[in-house]
């Protein structure tokens, strides 16, 4: 994980003392200033271009307009806010204000009339973009080394029942690329808390009277543990009138809070908060997998798939004639998978074992080193010398474009499964079926067959619920760099 297990658990690492965890914590808000002072430079720098150039004053107004409304437009889209989750912004932000600066300045100059410059000083933003885009950049790689260490991180006190908090923990120490510590709880109720966090007060399930009896409690830990901000996991004894009053106490005192509605791995994208008399509704947009997108991915499944087997036939021919070569048997192996809808369909891949390997899959169960359903042996005998290295760069899946090419799979998904795995499946696992099967996905490029059963399943899940093209072509590039690095591949 890259953290220390004390701070993963809750408790601050004991060679570190809070104050200077505090400051460690004060630096990740040094950023935003930071990300201003470069789109200033970033901003500034079409003024001296159009001085140097000899552009006619109108066209000196259109640069000085750019390096004033470049932070502006940052200011109102909070590139710079400075709050909880905005310690580094998505670079796609970053060209979303960009192109409203050069917007706005097309307008402007279109205002002003045709002679007010060359329509060359448009070039001069692309410092800004440039400059802002890389500062967030290091920006980002800063905070995950930071955080692979411990450092930089807000220290949070949770408020929740105690398997809720529990749950939150567990759900936090999974990662290491957000920037939250747990440093204690106050548990709601009579029920325990099993995660070893440190819980500092005990607040009644019910409501209690005076209501300022939550407060006393929850502002005492938050000074005891010096906690930047406070998480709070909604249930039947935590919300409604009780929350709110809660909410005055602490915003009162200055510390922010985060009320965790308990949905997990849905995208930022999908979320949009509206209220209506007086309720706050977060309203969660379905998986986008019919109308235009979902005709837009089909057609760039066809087409990529096309593509590639058209460039990859020298070496879709080499592969084959060295399985030829390398052991008795046919080239390419076909084997039953599921697909979409528990669909079964024939895929083909790259014969990688001995031929009859399937009969002798069942005297290997017993050395089955995946803790789930799929089968999986680091050193399975039935492997030939040549499958060995088709598997390792993950060759051996090359003739599944085919399969893509006809509509059995996608580019990107989760990995088709056998019949047998499928049978054993739970309710959640079936979900995996609700898309097409993929010739990459997450599992693929976050660690193959290193990962358990849990965490694949989890990776396929958060890919089909927030599923984007944006996600498929970084799953794309990030497959490259796992083919070429060959770890977990067996």
């Amino acid at each position: 994980m890259g953290r220390s297990t004390n701070a993963v658990s809750g408790q601050a690492p004991s060679s570190t003392p809070y104050k200077t965890l505090h400051r460690e914590v004060t630096r990740v808000h040094g950023y935003g200033a930071l990300s201003v002072c470069v789109d200033l430079v970033g901003a500034a720098l079409p003024v001296p271009a159009a001085v140097l150039q000899g552009w006619e004053p109108r066209a000196l107004l259109l640069a000085a307009a750019a390096a004033a409304l470049w932070p502006l437009i940052g200011v109102a889209s909070k590139r710079y806010a400075s709050g909880v989750g905005t310690d580094a912004v998505d670079l796609r932000a970053v060209l979303r204000d960009w192109l409203i600066l050069v917007g706005a300045l097309a307008v402007l100059r279109v205002l002003c009339g045709p002679d007010n410059g060359p329509i060359e000083a448009f070039t001069a933003l692309l410092p800004a973009l440039v400059l802002t885009a890389t500062c967030q950049k290091v920006i980002r790689r800063r905070l995950r080394a930071a955080r692979r260490d411990a450092r930089v991180l807000h220290r949070v006190l949770v408020i929740g029942e105690g398997p809720l908090v529990d749950a939150v923990v567990a759900q936090l120490a999974q990662r290491t690329d957000h920037g939250y510590v747990i440093v204690g709880a106050c548990a709601v109720g009579g029920h325990p808390v099993s995660s070893g966090v440190t819980v500092c007060v005990r607040l009644a399930g019910e409501a209690p009277q005076p209501p300022e009896t939550d407060a006393a409690g929850v502002l005492g830990a938050v000074d005891e543990l010096a906690a930047d901000l406070v998480f709070v996991a909604v249930s039947r004894h935590m919300s409604g009138e009780r929350l709110r009053r809660l909410s005055w106490a602490l915003h009162d005192r200055g510390c922010p809070l985060v009320v965790l509605p308990g949905i997990v791995d849905v995208a930022r994208r999908r979320l949009r908060a509206t209220s209506a008399a007086g309720l706050t509704m977060l309203h969660i947009a379905p998986p986008a997998r019919r109308g235009i997108p979902a005709l837009f991915k089909t057609v760039v499944d066809r087409l990529g798939a096309l593509l590639l087997i058209v460039l990859l036939s020298p070496l879709l021919l080499g592969v084959a004639l060295a399985v030829r070569l390398g052991s008795p048997g046919p080239a390419l192996y076909r084997q039953t998978r599921v697909g979409r809808y528990n669909t079964h369909f024939s895929m083909w891949k790259f014969r990688t074992m001995v031929v009859g390997a399937d009969r002798l899959k069942s005297e290997l169960e017993e050395a089955n080193e995946n803790d789930g359903h799929m089968f999986k042996l680091r050193r399975d005998p039935r492997i030939t010398p040549v499958g060995r290295v088709l598997r390792r760069y993950s060759l051996d899946e090359l003739p599944q474009l085919f399969n893509v090419l006809l509509g059995h799979m996608s580019l990107v998904g989760p990995r088709p499964p056998l019949p047998e795995e499928v049978v054993k499946y739970n309710p959640v696992e079936r979900r995996r079926l609700t898309v097409k099967p993929g010739l990459t996905g997450l599992w693929q490029v976050s660690g193959r067959a290193d990962l358990s059963w849990n965490e694949t399943v989890a990776l396929d899940l958060r890919y089909i619920d927030n599923w984007s093209l944006a996600g498929d072509v970084n799953v794309m590039a990030r497959t490259v760099r796992a083919v070429l690095d060959g770890q977990g591949a067996y």
